[in-house]
């Protein structure tokens, strides 16, 4: 397995990230970041996926703000917001289109249909991926994520009708961060927009469940997110 550290230049410059892969090639899977960053945690999540046979882009989603550092929480959760709020749908639409010629250019991929997943912030990218480029992103997931469900134009709700690929949504059952309506307006989107979209509610289980280096991991609702993500992969990518 081979962890390595890349760089890709965007419409608003350059992002640095690593790729993760194995010998052979294989699907390509994008690992969009919840909020503390880039992190032993999710590099031990690309390489989970690299045992199921993907090839893995973890980018920093912060690059705005210079290359990946380590967030502390709740030191630097200050800081971290300052960079959240500037990570929108319309900024990722253009930072994946980037991705995805990345991920052509690369002989450790198979194939050109992509799979997207996303934590916190980043399961708005993840849907974001699957409706803006509907050719390529074929499977997106989101976890414990934020921000699927507002006010924007860009909300991914209102957009989640041109995805043609699959999606599943799983939320966190004690969630402080979303709306009082979030849950409701995206499972209804889902819904309308395809019957092979599915939200699904994982209960008594804190927002950033999935993340085995926050104190409020649960690993058993965790194996299950990966079981689900795997399948939705498996289903679409293979």
């Amino acid at each position: 397995m081979t962890r390595e550290m890349i760089t890709i230049k965007t419409a608003d410059g350059t992002v640095d990230g690593y790729f993760f892969h194995g010998d052979e090639p294989a699907p390509a899977v994008i690992i969009y970041m919840d909020g503390i960053g880039l992190r032993p945690a999710l590099y031990d999540f690309a390489d989970r996926l690299v045992d199921n046979g993907y090839s893995v882009l973890l980018p920093n989603m912060f690059y705005r703000f210079g290359p990946a550092k380590p967030l502390k929480l709740p030191d630097d959760r200050d800081e971290m917001m300052k960079m959240v709020v500037t990570v929108t749908p319309t900024t990722s639409k253009r930072d994946t289109a980037a991705f995805l010629d990345f991920l052509s250019g690369r002989p450790e991929v198979k194939g050109d249909k992509v799979g997207t997943t996303g934590y916190c912030m980043g399961g708005a990218q993840a849907l974001t991926a699957a409706a803006e480029f509907p050719e390529r992103v074929v499977a997106a997931a989101a976890f414990h994520a934020g921000a699927l469900a507002t006010d924007r134009p860009d909300s991914p709700h209102r957009h989640v009708g041109k995805i043609t690929g699959d999606v599943y949504v799983a939320v966190a059952g004690i969630d402080p961060f979303l709306g009082p309506n979030e849950t409701d307006e995206i499972k209804a989107a889902l819904e309308a927009a395809s019957p092979r979209h599915r939200l699904e509610i994982y209960p008594d289980v804190q927002h950033g469940w999935t993340m085995p280096d926050l104190p409020i991991y649960d690993k058993p609702a965790a194996e299950r997110h990966w079981d689900n993500m795997l399948a939705l992969f498996k289903r679409k990518l293979k």
